[in-house]
């Protein structure tokens, strides 16, 4: 049983703004304060190659991807599911079984898909089923959605090689082939940098961004 004595309130005081801020991602809360935000200019695509992951709130994915060298645009939506269309109202409720996912713009002469392979592992907890950090259900699960034969060996491979390094216990990871890709709702595009004051942002978004960062600062734009 907790006491409430002054020093104990001083420990659970973190807990508690954590907890409120957790709700965010879950609810799709979007009122927090918005500091001033300039879009970046629209680009074609269409030279780039394409990679689709996901690991959790894709807010916390997109962020960590853009911010790779080689990467020209992480654009968050959907993939995986067993319906042919999908909404944050119902992929957040878990009837059409799509993950939050992002696609991955990257230059290949810049960036290697071996490459992006190390930032998906390095920027989440690939030993959580159907969990990342606070956010829980099918929708925030690890994921590799393969295009092709090549990355399904790269990333199999890879999965193997860092089981045998005992970098991880367990790797929870779906390395399965993509089907479709369901881009999401404007305001979840860029969510991290158009929104720095979000509770979630705060207690979630940045820690894990910074964390990578820490472990990989020379593959940082």
């Amino acid at each position: 049983m907790i006491k409430t004595t002054t020093m104990n309130f001083k420990k659970i005081l973190p807990i508690f703004v954590l907890f409120i801020a957790i709700q965010a991602c879950a609810s799709g809360n979007t009122n927090d304060t918005k500091a001033a935000y300039k879009p970046k200019p629209k680009k074609s695509l269409d030279d780039y190659s394409v990679a689709y992951f996901a690991s959790g709130c894709f807010w916390c994915v997109e962020a960590v991807f853009e911010a790779v060298k080689g990467v020209e645009e992480a654009v968050s939506g959907y993939a995986g599911g067993d319906a042919s269309d999908a909404t944050y109202s119902k992929v957040s409720s878990g009837v059409t079984n799509h993950a939050e996912a992002v696609a991955v713009y990257y230059d290949p002469e810049v960036i290697s898909y071996e490459t992006l392979l190390v930032v998906f592992f390095d920027s989440h907890d690939p030993t959580t089923l159907n969990r990342q950090g606070p956010d829980y259900g099918r929708q925030y699960r690890s994921a590799i959605f393969y295009t092709s034969e090549e990355e399904k060996n790269t990333a199999t491979a890879h999965i193997k090689a860092i089981l045998n390094d005992k970098k991880f216990k367990q790797i929870t990871t779906e390395v399965v082939p993509f089907e479709a890709f369901y881009e999401a709702e404007d305001y979840h595009q860029d969510y991290k940098l158009k929104n720095p004051d979000n509770s979630y942002v705060k207690a979630v978004s940045n820690p894990r961004f910074e964390a990578f960062a820490k472990k990989h600062p020379k593959l940082l734009k």
